[in-house]
């Protein structure tokens, strides 16, 4: 029998299972969509709807668990219960939304898994009594006013004499007009119109109306990230996936979420070239809500680039055309909502509220703590003192910002972001959903991980920074210090698998970034 051989004519050595060399063990591959993380964050979401029927927003008189066997999640201990389910849902919310933002950077799930994700996490919020905030009632309220004959830009909601209306607002707003566009309240009155005073039924409405700011980030997210030089999934997972928009533009809700929507939708139509169109859905924006003015400017500059003439007769056709079509598109929505410019005056509203979110009034609060050690002064003075240096700070930013951006193009965007961001955080008064203006123009940029790890830290934190029932915790100082730290600790967990080295044997097995789903 003729045996095999080599090139020369040598028989080759007899191979052994000792010598073989063993194949390289197949690489695992996370599924196209990550189910386990999926169901992580709607276990987390459900858990958040059952227990804010004790621990949210609730009712004042609640038809449902009001005097019925289950009203005991609302009261002492159950109540305790309630809120401890509520961050724990709140927390497991947040880990799947790390674990999907790992999956995302490592390459491993596209944009369909990102709005997968969100839609399921969404749901349970959008059935949910407020959680965090207690604006759905307030917006009702001011829904109702003019169904029952009143200016809801001259008057508050506590003229009305509609029981579960009035009994649902908080004191603070009681007497305070509406600060909010002609857009706005023609959605609330739509809302009542349907609603009436069912408040249960007032409230779903309301964020069914308002999630359509969602769906119009999901819509303009593509032409952003084509614009700005970002990437689909993680844009998508910063500005609609994350616990910002999720639990508190969605659950809270806010009407931010539509203002940013439409601002979103409009850019990217003046991006496009789409010009008058896109300046009509940004006038829009500001119909829904002042704040969107502010990049308003800056898209002017985005028009007057694509023009061909100088720069400043650019400017001038574009700045023209614009205020133009802003007159027309706001006058005519204002006409439709059957209201009239009196929100102007209301604008100044929310500088009745008092926090340290906002830089300027963190600062008056801490030179009066200082002061006060030495001689007894009203805190006001101190406050109003720092508003105004924070203000002229402000607008210096937003001049500045808007000069640099006379180039036009995807810069004027990156700018019109910073513009927002600083307007949220230097006017006198920031709530923590104030922060969203800026991150939806600013999710479609190129970004660093440790950058994003970073704002997950933000996210987190400012969820954290009101209770469940809408309550400030600003000033509860161990309690910030905790939710501090754990957020800090959801930033770190983007980078790192096991930020606590909690598990240092499986350390090599965790760092893999082919494994699937932990």
């Amino acid at each position: 029998m003729s045996t095999t051989t080599d090139a020369h004519g040598v028989p080759p050595a007899v191979s052994t299972v000792e010598d073989a060399t063993p194949a390289p063990a197949p690489v695992r591959r996370a599924p196209a969509l990550p189910v386990r993380t999926i169901a992580l964050g709607t276990i987390g979401s459900l858990l958040i709807l059952v227990s804010a029927l004790g621990a949210g927003a609730i009712l004042a008189q609640d038809p449902m668990l009001g005097r019925g066997p289950l009203s005991w999640i609302r009261y002492g201990h159950g109540r305790i219960l309630a809120t401890l389910v509520l961050y724990t849902g709140f927390a497991l919310v947040v880990w799947a939304w790390v674990l999907l933002g790992r999956h995302v950077l490592a390459g491993r799930v596209g944009a369909r898994p990102v709005l997968v994700a969100a839609v399921c996490w969404m749901i349970p919020m959008l059935l949910s009594p407020p959680v965090f905030s207690r604006d759905a009632y307030l917006y009702i309220a001011y829904g109702t006013l003019p169904l029952h004959g009143y200016d809801p830009y001259s008057v508050g909601p506590g003229i009305l004499d509609v029981d579960p209306v009035v009994d649902n607002v908080d004191s603070f707003w009681q007497a305070t007009p509406a600060p909010y566009g002609p857009l706005f309240i023609l959605l609330a009155k739509g809302v009542i119109s349907i609603a009436g005073t069912n408040m249960i039924a007032g409230v779903i409405l309301m964020k069914l109306g308002l999630v359509v700011g969602v769906a119009l980030m999901v819509i303009a997210m593509p032409g952003l990230v084509r614009h700005l030089g970002g990437k689909l999934p993680v844009a998508l997972w910063l500005a609609v996936a994350g616990p910002m928009t999720v639990v508190h533009l969605v659950g809270g809700p806010h009407n931010d979420v539509l203002m940013v929507g439409l601002l979103a939708v409009g850019t990217v139509m003046v991006l496009d070239r789409r010009h008058v169109l896109g300046m009509v859905v940004v006038t829009l924006a500001v119909a829904t809500k002042a704040t969107a003015g502010v990049a308003l400017p800056f898209l002017v500059w985005v028009w007057a680039g694509h023009l061909e003439s100088t720069r400043w007769r650019n400017f001038a056709r574009a700045c023209a055309a614009s205020v133009g079509i802003f007159i027309v598109t706001f006058a005519a929505a204002t006409i439709v909502s059957g209201v009239n410019l009196g929100w102007i005056s209301a604008l100044d509203a929310p500088t009745a509220i008092v926090n340290w979110l906002s830089i300027p009034t963190g600062a008056g609060e801490i030179l009066h703590g200082l002061v006060s050690v030495f001689i007894e002064a009203p805190k006001v003075w101190f406050v109003t003192v720092m508003r105004v240096a924070g203000g002229i700070l402000l607008l210096w930013i937003l001049v500045r910002q808007w000069w640099l951006a006379r180039d036009g193009g995807p810069d004027a965007i990156r700018r019109a972001a910073i513009a927002l961001f600083a307007f949220a955080i230097l006017s006198p008064a920031t709530l923590p959903w104030y922060l969203v203006w800026g991150l939806v123009l600013a999710a479609a940029l190129r970004w660093e991980r440790r950058q994003l790890a970073v704002l997950v830290t933000f996210a987190v934190f400012l969820v954290l920074t009101y209770s469940p029932a809408g309550d400030d915790l600003l000033y509860d100082w161990l309690f910030m210090a905790l939710a501090a730290g754990i957020s800090i600790l959801a930033g770190l967990s983007l980078l790192r698998r096991d930020p606590l080295n909690l598990f240092p044997a499986r350390e090599p097995f965790l760092s893999r970034e082919s494994s699937v789903e932990r």
